[in-house]
């Protein structure tokens, strides 16, 4: 059984038949998703999602894209959305220097009230990271992010970005782009993560994985992620990788 820990299931590209999509995962051995909130709308419908199927969880938060969106009201409510049951965690939260969508001074400075209110709301956050590598560990630094720790989402940073995101506790989860031909690099760096800081994910509906390329991603397809991991560990099964990505799931997000 697996968990994809970062979906977006509440995306319009799903609205026609969003329940066989989850119907085709849970038929591909997808346990349990978590499907992720990017600004208040969209978690708003994360959790509404999660309160309709006994497998789905949701995070709440706002991406760094929409930060500057961020208005009056907008705490109150995350504050009782995170009060459901479903929500396991805060985000996805971080910086894009690749799109600057909002501005890299308002990004930073949302960033760091994010994180201080998930601590408060004694969440751990997943964290987006673009282009923004020295900035977003040191506001996780200054801001005690370890204190409640996270997963940096569909990483693919360098060897030294995946070194200070362990070095503070955080977990690594992979994503389809761990199958592209040219990730080679990535693939390498994905042997040295501890086996216990490992999570995957398919990001859906973004990043399909091979050999699904050029099709809506679908969190069936996390299988190939976990095939592809077990590939760059010969003396796993794809089985252990997948035991083992749940386990670290089920305990991050304290999933029962």
């Amino acid at each position: 059984m697996l968990i994809d820990t970062h979906t977006h299931l509440d995306d319009a590209r799903y609205n026609d038949d969003r329940e066989s999509v989850i119907a085709r995962a849970r038929a591909a051995g997808v346990e349990a998703f978590v499907t992720i909130g990017c600004d208040l709308a969209t978690s708003q419908a994360a959790v509404q999602l999660a309160d309709r199927h006994p497998f789905v969880y949701a995070s709440i938060g706002v991406h760094p894209h929409e930060v500057k969106h961020i208005g009056n009201g907008w705490y109150d409510e995350f504050r009782r959305l995170a009060h459901h049951k479903k929500v396991v965690a805060y985000g996805e939260i971080g910086l894009d220097y690749h799109y600057n969508h909002s501005s890299p001074k308002e990004q930073r400075e949302r960033f760091r009230e994010q994180i201080q209110f998930a601590r408060e709301l004694a969440l751990p956050v997943i964290i987006h990271t673009r282009e923004a590598q020295e900035d977003t560990i040191a506001i996780l630094k200054e801001e005690k992010a370890s204190e409640i720790g996270g997963v940096f989402h569909c990483f693919s940073g360098d060897a030294w970005l995946a070194k200070d995101a362990l070095g503070l506790g955080f977990y690594l989860s992979f994503s389809g782009i761990l199958t592209f031909q040219n990730a080679t690099i990535l693939r390498e760096i994905a042997t040295t993560v501890p086996l216990d800081r490992l999570l995957i994910e398919t990001d859906c509906p973004y990043l399909t994985p091979t050999p699904h390329r050029g099709k809506r991603n679908e969190p069936a397809y996390v299988t190939q992620v976990a095939k592809q991991l077990a590939a760059l560990h010969p003396k796993l099964s794809e089985k252990d990788i997948e035991r083992m990505t749940t386990e670290n799931a089920k305990r991050l997000f304290k999933i029962a």
